[in-house]
């Protein structure tokens, strides 16, 4: 995005290119230091297309690891297995940025050793060469040119271990480094927590900063010109459209895992606070038990509206032709006739 922002710069120089030194809660960090000039359909087109392009970076990383190892993709497949996770995170001036875990698992997963040749060094240079080739095509539309987006040159990359002061990897430090970070978008601001239906409803919201205010309406700008990227749909996320964290199915467990794990953990949790019996471990018996709370059988299903008054007319109906059939036999009976 072609265009300035205030910032803290992290060179040599003390000051904003505003010619201003901000404090770290300085609310103008982030924003346009000229709105008019700053780029806000780029930046919305890029968050919008970030899930994309970190697609096509795994494709490629994929490729350049095999590449490096000498090996053809399938060879590499059978030797080794490409396992990330990563986090999204909005930085100030409200566009995307992913921090990810990335590693060299064998060719089972975590479980199997990797190969020889899996070396960090080796895992390194593909991430830059991938994420050089990465790129997303944005087709012209209206009075938007065509674009051609792609990873910046700020791409960080260190080993784990060396990054949380330890000298090997561990899940600890995996999951606290994934774990800072997921906080942190989670801590985003500046941005709403809801979808809006139209553009003044904005107008609800006077504490929105004019930069972010600036991004959702640069997002309806761009909708009807692009209507199949939704932007309107996500502008209370500034564009982007993807999970704020995804990882490879064989990184580690499956969130489905997580979700009935913590589901199981509640539920025990209020089992106590009642003071009702839990699902806990058999000391005794060294087993796990099972306490059976309630037997649900399937009884039936109503009538909807339209079935009830038709049975109801049904009835009536039957009722009626059998009270006047017993008049009938009635008077049969009388005038002296049998069956």
């Amino acid at each position: 995005i072609r265009a300035r922002v205030h910032n803290r710069p992290a060179s040599g120089r003390c000051r904003c290119r505003c010619g201003t030194t901000h404090t770290e809660d300085d609310p103008a960090l982030g924003t346009a230091i000229n709105p008019d000039r700053y780029d806000y359909a780029g930046a919305v087109l890029w968050n919008n297309h970030a899930g994309a392009l970190w697609q096509r970076f795994t494709i490629y990383l994929r490729r350049e690891v095999a590449a490096r190892a000498g090996l053809t993709q399938a060879a590499c497949k059978e030797e080794a297995r490409v396992s990330f996770g990563k986090v999204a995170e909005f930085q100030k001036r409200g566009a995307v940025h992913f921090h990810a875990v990335i590693r060299i698992d064998g060719p089972d997963g975590p479980d199997t050793p990797a190969p020889p040749w899996a070396t960090v060094e080796l895992l390194n240079d593909a991430i830059r060469a991938a994420a050089a080739r990465a790129t997303v095509p944005v087709t012209a539309a209206g009075r938007f040119p065509a674009r051609t987006l792609r990873w910046g040159t700020q791409i960080d990359i260190q080993p784990i271990g060396s990054l949380e002061g330890q000298a090997d990897v561990s899940e600890q430090a995996v999951g606290a480094y994934v774990a800072k970070y997921a906080t942190k978008a989670a801590e985003t601001t500046g941005t709403l927590d809801r979808r809006i239906g139209e553009l003044r409803e904005l107008d609800l919201h006077p504490e929105l900063p004019d930069h972010t205010r600036r991004l959702i309406e640069a997002c309806w700008d761009l909708d009807a010109d692009y209507p199949e990227r939704l932007l309107a749909h996500w502008s209370h996320m500034l564009g982007f459209r993807g999970h704020f964290s995804t990882k490879t199915p064989r990184y580690s467990t499956t969130l489905g895992a997580l979700r009935g794990a913590r589901a199981d953990w509640r539920a025990q949790q209020e089992r106590r606070e009642k003071g009702l019996p839990t699902l806990d471990q058999d000391d005794d018996a060294g087993e796990d038990t099972t306490l059976v709370i309630a037997h649900w059988e399937y009884a039936g299903q109503g009538h909807t509206p339209g079935e009830s008054w038709l049975a109801a007319s049904i009835a009536n109906e039957i009722k009626q032709n059998r009270e006047l059939a017993r008049e009938i036999r009635t008077e049969l009976e009388g005038d002296g006739w049998d069956d």
